[in-house]
Order: structure tokens, then C-alpha cells, then sequence
């Protein structure tokens, strides 16, 4: 398979169709505040229950993946760049948030996507 932008795209869509596991630590939704120049990302706590499901620490309920979830986030975390935002999230917050390397590593590359639309003014969707 030759190495073409489409061909990219199409292994990057099928990886995302995979099985993920949760982070115990919680979750993030990434967002660009434009006006500021920066990139964001809001922290939200969660459990895991018995079935790898994500649910709300104080009511019990599960988080659905999709739709909208009317919760607050725990911490607001944001940046100029991908690099500061993982420096601040990775290695100036103790205990780290996030649990699982699988979680960091997705988080570095939404964070690059997230930086790029921000240089670019393309639109940014997490993944």
C-alpha cells in the first residue's frame, strides 16, 4: 500500500473503529479557543464499572459516548502548543490524571491534531 494522504486516512479511520479500554482517571473533551489562541482540554473524573463502562462518580449513571452530556469537568487544562499542553498534563500535574499509556499516547496525537487546526484555521474534531 503506498503511502498516499488517502491511504493514511483509511488506516487512521479503521484504528478508530477498534476496542478501547478506559482510563479510571477520567476523560477529556479538547476544544480550541480561537479568540485566545489556545488549545483546551477539560478534565472529567469517571469510574469503571464491571462491564468497562464509563459512569458518573456522583450519580451512578453511565456517560454515553455520544450526544450530549451535561456534566462539569474537573480541571481545564490549556496551551499554546501540543508540546506545553503535554508538558503541563504529563509532567507538572502530580498525580498524573491519566492512568494508562494507551490514553497518554492518544492524547499526544489529538493534541498535534488539535495544534494544527489551530495554526491552520481547518476544523478541529476529536477523535
Amino acid at each position: 500500500m503506498d503511502l498516499t494522504v488517502e491511504n493514511l486516512a483509511a488506516i487512521d479511520d479503521k484504528l478508530s473503529q477498534r476496542h478501547i479500554n478506559l482510563d479510571p482517571g477520567g476523560y477529556f473533551i479538547i476544544y480550541l479557543d480561537r479568540e485566545a489562541r489556545l488549545i483546551c482540554a477539560k478534565h472529567f473524573t469517571n469510574v469503571i464499572d464491571e462491564r468497562g463502562l464509563a459512569v458518573d462518580p456522583e450519580t451512578g449513571k453511565v456517560i454515553p459516548a455520544k450526544g450530549k452530556v451535561e456534566r462539569t469537568h474537573s480541571t481545564l487544562y490549556s496551551a499554546r502548543t501540543a508540546k506545553e499542553l503535554c508538558v503541563k498534563l504529563f509532567e507538572q500535574t502530580q498525580p498524573s490524571v491519566v492512568t494508562m499509556l494507551d490514553h497518554a499516547a492518544y492524547l499526544g496525537r489529538e493534541f498535534v491534531k488539535a495544534e494544527y487546526a489551530l495554526v491552520t484555521g481547518q476544523e478541529y474534531v476529536q477523535d
